[in-house]
């Protein structure tokens, strides 16, 4: 059960993140029952979201026996050490993130503008710099690339996400924890301060 303060249901701040990520994670259950989860690159257009790949493997055949399917997408913006709020107990250990898990059915796209048009989303997300001529089903080039390749949209029916940057602390470890974010400096500590300012009701 997802904390009810760490739920978000803002589609527009949900859309913006799943646009900052290239990657999620893919759950699909085979004949033998057993789960599997694929890491795979991935690009959201506001309705569906899209994978490609071969046209066999474990993962066609888990689709094929079950459309099902749940996909999930995180970044970890900080790990919280225990000792920013209690010089002893181990328990405050944390960190931060944001998550997007999606519950939905897979289904395969065959015309092959849609196609196209895929993975043109993909090269504008993973490519941004251009450097290649455009994807359209007509070029002969791409014709039979099209054809070859697997691409499969998940239709969602839920779509949660679930931002946790310390919505749940009081005062005084809100404040020991931005205190030892500034004090450490890493990587994504800024990022991750400006956030816990943001989603905290008490810096709204």
């Amino acid at each position: 059960m997802r904390r009810k303060e760490f739920g978000v249901e803002d589609t527009q701040e949900i859309e913006e993140f799943l646009r900052e990520m290239s990657f999620g994670f893919l759950g699909t259950v085979g004949e033998d029952g057993w789960s599997r989860v694929t890491p795979l690159n991935f690009v959201y257009d506001g309705h569906c979201f899209y994978f490609h790949g071969s046209l066999a493997g474990e993962k066609m055949k888990h689709l094929a026996h079950d459309a099902r399917v749940s996909f999930t997408v995180a970044k970890e913006y900080a790990i919280i050490p225990s000792y920013f709020t209690d010089p002893n107990l181990a328990c405050p250990a944390s960190a931060f993130f944001k998550s997007v898990m999606v519950r939905g059915r897979a289904e395969k796209v065959q015309n092959l503008e849609e196609k196209a048009a895929v993975l043109t989303l993909f090269m504008e997300k993973l490519q941004p710099e251009g450097g290649y001529d455009p994807i359209v089903a007509d070029n002969s080039q791409y014709t039979g690339h099209l054809k070859s390749v697997s691409v499969v949209k998940i239709i969602p029916e839920t779509i949660s996400g679930k931002f946790k940057f310390g919505q749940n602390m009081n005062e005084t470890k809100f404040s020991g924890v931005v205190q030892g974010l500034e004090e450490r400096h890493q990587d994504l500590d800024p990022d991750t301060v400006e956030l816990m300012k943001k989603y905290c009701p008490r810096h709204r």
